[in-house]
């Protein structure tokens, strides 16, 4: 998962940036550096671990963690 594919996820799903780093369980800088592809700090490439895409493509299929949190 790229950068873009992540803000491409995240605007089909209607979600701000703040509502996707809450869906997905990480922080919203995390998120947006996510999506921004780069660390503020650092300027590196930051990567989408293959857990954080998955879990987008489990919140695109509807599925919510046990007890719907």
């Amino acid at each position: 998962m790229t950068s873009d594919d992540m803000r491409r996820w995240r605007k089909s799903m209607g979600f701000t940036q703040r509502a996707a780093a809450a869906e997905l369980g990480i922080a919203l800088p995390t998120y947006q550096a996510m999506e921004r592809g780069t660390a503020w700090a650092t300027g590196k490439p930051v990567e989408i671990d293959r857990r954080t895409a998955l879990a987008c493509a489990a919140l695109r299929a509807g599925l919510a963690p046990e007890g719907g949190g």
